[in-house]
């Protein structure tokens, strides 16, 4: 791989994308000075994206005792709890939009998914945006500090029904998804694990009075549990501190980050285990991706095709490349969140406690045609100057400068020619390509 194909994929995966003029900038640094320079951006502050004004949020407690008694009031809180949503969504479009330290957005995007709450049952915005502010301020750090923020977080709290977790019979949500989904994966664990992990998880709840996790000791078991081989296990910080130091931790965050930032893999796979070993020393996500990005496996035919945009990448990269200005994304129609929504990924709000899968899943023939209608919007209100300024035989090339792709196969090549004279359409046909499509 050329050395502006490696920065198009590491701005890529990193990112959302490079400008043309980042992309120039970058070859004439290298590839290893870049990406100093872009994992630097994880513990830099980000101004551009700062000043994307975070809208007014209710703040618990959120509503007075007796003040949803009649259907008017109800509806009015709804109406405003929906209004709240709206605005955060695109208070992070807006921050992806204009950052200029794009890999803490997408770090914080892929703790997202890697964490997934959802506001349909979290219901209060301000949660999900507490839960966001954790991911954008710890995510870059220890994952077993990010772990205990995360798992007493409000939104995590009322996801997995913390304040059922009691004495004698406790719920065993947490204990269970704190494994299988967040920390070492099916099969690395056993129902008495669970058992034990939900006995130590025992009154942990969400004081909806003040909005803060607490421990209600009446609830809480302090009968010694026996977890994943270790004796004395009595808090759910025990638990935490426990899973998070396991050698199938290590893997199973190692195949996450590879998987999502390289391509698919297995826990079990020899670059994981090679990787875990590192990442064991520290548990440190920062140290981990920079390994990950200068890994020779990265930077392999097998990675550069071995991702799918997911919606999100694919609306922030295409808003980006199109230069339309945080502050217009609200004023867009129909509403970006519409168009996220026909892809089938909407902020703040996944499927399920698995999150949203991968690849193959958004190459749908009604994710096409969203992706369609998105493309042809975005190519009609967003900056195509430097495909209509060429010529019309260097259009096609244009086309891929704006969107940071350094070469097409002959078919797409082939179709965006035969749209040279209507830039519009050539771009629009450049953003549903596979070549785009491809992350």
């Amino acid at each position: 791989m050329d050395t502006k194909s490696a920065l198009a994929l590491l701005y890529r995966r990193a990112g959302f994308g490079a400008s043309s003029s980042e992309l120039s900038q970058a070859s004439a640094r290298g590839f290893t000075a870049t990406l100093t320079e872009v994992i630097g951006g994880l513990k830099q502050t980000d101004p551009a994206a700062d000043a994307i004004e975070v809208p007014t949020m209710m703040q618990p407690p959120f509503f007075k005792p007796n003040s949803l008694n009649t259907p008017a009031a109800i509806a009015k809180f709804n109406q405003t709890l929906s209004q709240e949503r709206i605005a955060l969504t695109n208070w992070w479009l807006g921050r992806m939009v204009a950052t200029n330290s794009p890999l803490k957005e997408k770090l914080t995007f892929f703790l997202h998914c890697h964490f997934p709450t959802a506001i349909s049952k979290v219901r209060f915005p301000a949660y999900m945006y507490r839960q966001n502010q954790i991911f954008r301020t710890l995510g870059s750090g220890d994952f077993t500090n990010l772990t205990t923020a995360v798992s007493t977080d409000p939104a995590m709290l009322i996801w997995l029904d913390a304040g059922t977790d009691r004495i004698p019979d406790p719920n065993e949500n947490f204990a269970r998804e704190l494994m299988e989904r967040f920390t070492m994966g099916i099969g690395t664990y056993t129902e008495l694990d669970v058992r034990a992990a939900a006995f130590a998880f025992t009154g942990w709840h969400l004081n909806n009075a003040t909005g803060q996790f607490a421990v209600a000791s009446k609830l809480h078991s302090n009968t010694p549990q026996t977890f994943l081989g270790h004796q004395g296990i009595t808090t759910g910080q025990e638990v935490i501190n426990t899973v998070t130091r396991t050698r199938a931790c290590a893997q199973f965050v190692v195949s996450s980050v590879w998987s999502r930032f390289a391509y698919p893999v297995m826990p079990s796979d020899p670059l994981v285990v090679e990787l875990a070993s590192t990442y064991s020393n520290d548990r440190n996500m920062t140290n981990l991706l920079r390994k990950v990005f200068e890994h020779p496996n990265f930077l392999s035919a097998t990675s550069a095709t071995g991702l799918i945009k997911q919606p999100v990448e694919y609306v922030v990269g295409a808003l980006r490349a199109l230069k339309i200005p945080a502050a217009k994304i609200p004023t867009i129609r129909p509403p970006v969140m519409n168009a996220l929504a026909s892809l089938g990924q909407v902020l703040f709000d996944p499927p399920s406690v698995g999150g949203w899968p991968q690849n193959e899943y958004w190459l749908s023939t009604s994710a096409a045609l969203a992706r369609w209608r998105f493309a042809h919007q975005l190519a009609l209100v967003g900056d195509v100057s430097i495909v209509a300024d060429s010529p019309a035989a260097s259009r096609v090339e244009a086309a891929g400068e704006l969107l940071s792709i350094t070469s097409w196969s002959s078919s797409t090549a082939a179709a965006l020619k035969k749209a040279s004279a209507n830039p519009h359409m050539l771009v629009t046909l450049a953003l549903v390509s596979p070549e785009y499509v491809t992350n």
